[in-house]
C-alpha cells in the first residue's frame, strides 16, 4: 500500500486543512484532528479513483527529502496516509426506514436509485 505525504495546516478560528502536494486539487479539512485525517484518507483515496477512471497518470508519492525544499510547503506539518482503495468500496448495509419516508426517495431518487439518493443526503450532511 501506498503512503502520501500530506500537509497539515491550522489558521487561529479554522479548522484542521490538508493537501497532497503530489496530487494538485486533492485537499481536505476536518474540525478536528482526527476527523482531518480521516478526511484526508478519503480524499487521496477519491482523488486517486478519479485520475485511474479519467486514464490519467497517478504520480508516485514524493519522500521527505524530495520536499523539503517545496516551496509550498511553508510551515505545513507532514504527515502519511495511506491509500486504500477500500474506503470507496461499496458496502451493503441494513437500515430500518419508516415505509412513508422510503416510499417518498424512491419517488424522487432518480438514476442509481435509492442507495445513490441515501449517498447524496449524508454526503451533503456530513459536509456541514
Amino acid at each position: 500500500m501506498a503512503s502520501y505525504i500530506a500537509y497539515l495546516r491550522k489558521d487561529k478560528g479554522s479548522d484542521y486543512g490538508v493537501e497532497f502536494p503530489d496530487l494538485p486539487g486533492c485537499f481536505s479539512a476536518g474540525a478536528t484532528l482526527e476527523e482531518a485525517k480521516a478526511m484526508a484518507a478519503e480524499a487521496l483515496a477519491g482523488h486517486v479513483a478519479v485520475l485511474e477512471e479519467e486514464g490519467l497518470p497517478v504520480p508516485p508519492p514524493s519522500s521527505i527529502d524530495d520536499l523539503t525544499s517545496d516551496p509550498e510547503r511553508g510551515d505545513a506539518v507532514l504527515f502519511l496516509v495511506d491509500l486504500d482503495p477500500s474506503l470507496l468500496k461499496p458496502e451493503r448495509v441494513n437500515i430500518m426506514i419508516p415505509r412513508n419516508l422510503l416510499g417518498r426517495i424512491d419517488a424522487v431518487a432518480g438514476p442509481g436509485g435509492r442507495s445513490r439518493f441515501l449517498v447524496e443526503a449524508a454526503e451533503k450532511r456530513l459536509a456541514r
